[in-house]
């Protein structure tokens, strides 16, 4: 019954969230029209998408060095490290039931945004848009395995969590499109893997964007996976063998 409660809950919060939205856009949807044509001109169908999918960008950060936290913070790190297990499997085993709750609320969003708020995904691109999930997955999970990283040598100092997550929602076209910031602030938005997941997901559900006109996106999305998931793995590498060796595995 409790966990039912829970449930509940959450879904009422993901309303409230969403009617706040809603409102403003009645207020001043209008006014963003000439900046959202490309999404089809709907600001409450371009910021529902945003938050929606931002939730990955926070998962993605946070879980790793998060759970790496509560397990040093338990006794239990030092244990899991010792064992046989590849480092790669403990690090992707902390924060798989985040990732399958944050795609849950994906869903949530987008059913009551459709059911009950007329959102119009009839055209969308499912296998396109599935594809630069599991980019943003990728992408993301590489920054919170740095992120871990530096929790692992640091115990509380977090620059990578701290600097991607105050600036991601904010200059990564979250809550409006990049395009109307200043262009020297768009140079900065375009460092930023959130820009090109967020535009490609709302262009694949908003406007059934083909994979080949999707292209572009996907392809920048593909090489943050590459350069950053193995750098990822050898920075966690690397903070496991430092803490051994300085005998400060499970201190906190």
């Amino acid at each position: 019954m409790s966990y039912r409660f829970a449930f509940l809950l959450e879904i009422l919060s993901i309303l409230f969230f969403i009617l706040t939205f809603y409102f403003i856009t009645k207020l001043f949807g209008k006014v963003a029209i000439p900046y959202l044509e490309s999404y089809g001109g709907d600001y409450f169908s371009f910021v529902l998408i945003g938050i929606a999918f931002s939730s990955y960008m926070g998962v993605g950060l946070g879980s790793f060095s998060g759970n790496l936290r509560s397990e040093q913070m338990m006794g239990t790190l030092e244990a899991m490290l010792v064992t046989p297990t590849r480092v790669s499997t403990i690090i992707f085993s902390l924060s798989a039931w985040n990732f399958i709750y944050a795609t849950a609320e994906i869903l949530i969003y987008l059913l009551l945004g459709t059911l009950l708020f007329g959102v119009d995904i009839s055209n969308a691109n499912i296998g396109a848009a599935f594809l630069i999930l599991f980019l943003t997955l990728g992408s993301f999970t590489g920054f919170g395995i740095i992120s871990a990283s530096f929790i692992m040598i640091l115990k509380r100092g977090d620059p990578v969590n701290w600097i991607l997550g105050n600036v991601s929602d904010f200059l990564g076209g979250v809550y409006f499109p990049i395009t109307i910031l200043p262009p020297f602030v768009q140079v900065i938005s375009h460092l930023l893997p959130i820009t090109y997941a967020l535009r490609a997901i709302r262009h694949a559900l908003l406007q059934g964007y083909s994979f080949k006109m999707l292209l572009p996106d996907i392809l920048v999305l593909v090489l943050f996976c590459v350069i950053v998931l193995p750098l990822s793995i050898f920075f966690f590498k690397y903070a496991v063998k430092r803490t051994k060796l300085e005998g400060t595995l499970s201190q906190y």
